[in-house]
């Protein structure tokens, strides 16, 4: 059973940990000036956290999303599930739900990914996403179009 209720400002801090973990993972920091880009991290966190949405799986809390329309696309950032709940269908179960409401608002979906996720990528064009844009030999823009 999955279901999700609003994020609060309680949830920054560890949606910025979230963050944080999966840039030190996935991006080249010899490439980026590292604490400018955190520094842009937690300030987009604190100012939209109302449109973030805490993931809850079977009455626990899993991790969190922000799902939101962005010049007429409805964009998936900064979706994180815990580790110990990974692989468990959660992430699909996730984007299947963000793509039944671009269906619902005949509006294409689109979302980033560090190209080194392999998982993430491998997952998305699983569910009919395509990579249209390369930013900076790390990350993917991949969307996916109300027809598919």
């Amino acid at each position: 059973m999955l279901n999700y209720k609003n994020a609060d400002i309680s949830d920054i801090d560890i949606i910025y940990k979230l963050s944080k973990e999966n840039i030190d993972m996935y991006e080249d920091i010899t490439k980026i000036n590292y604490k400018k880009v955190l520094d842009w991290v937690k300030k987009k966190i604190q100012d939209n956290i109302i449109s973030y949405k805490a993931i809850y799986y079977n009455g626990e809390k899993v991790g969190f999303f922000n799902f939101h329309e962005e010049n007429n696309k409805l964009e998936i950032d900064d979706l994180y599930i815990y580790e110990m709940y990974r692989n468990k269908g959660v992430g699909t179960k996730i984007i299947k739900d963000c793509i039944k409401e671009s269906h619902e608002k005949n509006i294409p979906i689109f979302l980033y990914v560090f190209s080194k996720n392999t998982k993430a990528v491998s997952l998305y064009t699983r569910l009919g996403f395509e990579i249209t844009e390369i930013i900076k030999d790390t990350r993917y823009i991949m969307e996916r179009d109300v027809e598919n």
